[in-house]
């Protein structure tokens, strides 16, 4: 089984050129025989107005894109499932 544990960014990208939200995660990706499974949870607690924004931004596409802070080129794309008591579900895209 292959871990990893640390900071990454979720980003909703409007297209090519417009970012919409970039959130701060810390995640956990645990690799083994059955796949692989990612869960994050928020670097700081958002807002009111920022869990708002979120959960606009979400019910448009779930689709965003995580980004790993010790790599800036070093994303992929995942759809996020609605928080669930401040941890966020992902899967691959």
């Amino acid at each position: 089984m292959d871990t990893y544990e640390g900071a990454a960014r979720l980003e909703w990208w409007a297209n090519r050129n417009t970012c919409l939200c970039s959130v701060d995660v810390h995640v956990v990706i645990v690799s083994d025989e059955a796949g692989w499974r990612i869960s994050a949870t928020f670097a700081s607690p958002p807002t009111a107005e920022e869990h708002e924004g979120w959960t606009f931004l979400l019910a448009l596409s779930p689709y965003w894109t995580l980004r790993f802070d010790a790599d800036e080129d070093a994303a992929i794309d995942v759809h996020v499932e609605e928080p669930t008591e401040g941890e966020l579900t992902l899967s691959a895209a």
